[in-house]
This record gives C-alpha cells, structure tokens and sequence, in this order.
C-alpha cells in the first residue's frame, strides 16, 4: 500500500523550502480542501476573537473590559494596569505549565488567544470555561475541579493539549482539530475533519502561532514515533510516520 508523508513531514519540508524566501517576505500557512497545510508567501488573514460571556472572577485577579469591537487581544500599551496585572500572572503560570507538560508556551498562549482572547472567566454557549475553555466532561478528566480559577484551568487544558500531540505523534494540526472537535471526530476523519468550524479554528491558531515574531520554539514536542524511509519496487522514496 503506497504511503503519502504525513502532515508534520509536509510542514518540515514547507518549512525547509520556505527558508530560501527574502527575509522581507510574509509566511503564512492555510488548510486546503483536503486537510493539508501549505504555506504560502502572501499578508496573514485577519484573525477575529468571538465575544464570550463573563462570570465572577477567582481571586487574585481583576475584572477588565474590553474594547468591543476589537478583533484581537489588544496590544501591550492598550491594556490597562489591571490587564497588565492580569497577564503578568497568567503569562508566568504558562511558562510554568508548559515546561511541566513539555509544551512549547508559544504554542499555549496561541490556543488560549484564539480560545478566550486571555479573559480567564470566559464561558462560551457549550459550557466550555475559562482560559482555554475546558468543557466540563474534559475538565473532570484531568481532574480540574474550578475550570474558571486560572492556574487549574492552564494545567488541564496544557495535560489535555500534551496528550493530544503525544496522541497523534506531534501531528499539531491533527492534536489542535482534536482539542476542538475531540479525538472522535479527527480518528473518523483519519485528520483535520471538514468541519467549518474546526478548519477555522485549526487556521487561527496556527495563524497566531506562526506569525513573524512569534516566540516558538523549534523542537518544543517529540514525536515519539520515528520516520521511515522506504524505497519501493518502482524506485520511489516513500516516508511515512506509520
């Protein structure tokens, strides 16, 4: 049975041939029709932040306002002191989580924009809460017990995250669509499901990831499963994950 390279390889490679780009250039990557992800040289989409219903707040952290209208996380000179004060204890508890979980903190302050937009008593239609909006039947599975307290929040939503690369081999793609749409509908799927809500969510997040200046790292998860060459009977060198 003849075997295409799997998603992580295709961004290796994209990434590889991208490299020889002008540093001028702008490098964003979208989903096409079948699920894979390709990078092109052209201006990043607008990435737009949906509102979310607020509750009380934990303690320890103040209410801010947003800015309605606003179609990202408002930038450092906009926020305010509280929204500083905010920020600096959640970016400090990321850092944290992520190097306890072995996630690359890029990665997790990417979800939870595209996720809450940073307002960590969010709760959306579903139920889903807090920062990086854990649905009840996943927050009880990593046995967070108050969703909308900050710090149990990035920890089970950081484990949940860690355990769907390590699920799907470091297959970011893939792991983000299953944090979305659970790990059902990617297995079903066999990737990224036609799902218009999860391709848009899988797109956000990586947007925000990706975008120039981000801070990722290079090598923050190890896929646990190695890659194979193979050459076959016509002369083809396949590489397969599998």
């Amino acid at each position: 049975m003849t075997r295409t390279l799997s998603n992580s390889l295709v961004i290796l490679f994209g990434m590889l041939a991208l490299s020889t780009i002008p540093a001028q250039a702008q490098i964003v990557s979208y989903l096409d029709d079948s699920g894979k992800r390709v990078f092109v040289n052209a201006d990043p989409p607008v990435v737009v932040a949906a509102t979310r219903k607020s509750a009380a707040l934990p303690a320890g952290f103040t209410k801010v306002s947003l800015r309605s209208g606003q179609g990202s996380a408002l930038t450092a000179p906009e926020l305010s002191a509280a929204a500083l004060a905010n920020r600096g204890k959640i970016e400090e508890m990321i850092r944290e989580v992520s190097a306890r979980y072995r996630v690359d903190p890029a990665l997790v302050r990417a979800v939870i924009e595209t996720e809450s937009n940073y307002n960590s008593t969010a709760i959306s239609r579903r139920g889903a809460l807090g920062l990086m909006q854990l649905v009840p039947q996943t927050a009880h599975q990593m046995g967070v017990s108050n969703a909308l307290d900050p710090k149990q929040n990035l920890d089970g939503g950081v484990r949940y995250l860690h355990s769907l690369l390590e699920r799907y081999n470091g297959d970011l793609d893939k792991a983000l669509a299953a944090y979305n749409a659970g790990p059902g509908a990617v297995d079903r799927a066999g990737g990224v499901p036609r799902i218009r809500e999860t391709r848009e969510y899988v797109q956000k997040v990586t947007d925000s990831y990706y975008r120039p200046g981000s801070d990722r790292l290079p090598r923050s998860f190890e896929a646990r499963q190695p890659i194979y060459r193979a050459v076959e009977a016509d002369g083809r060198v396949v590489f397969t994950n599998e």
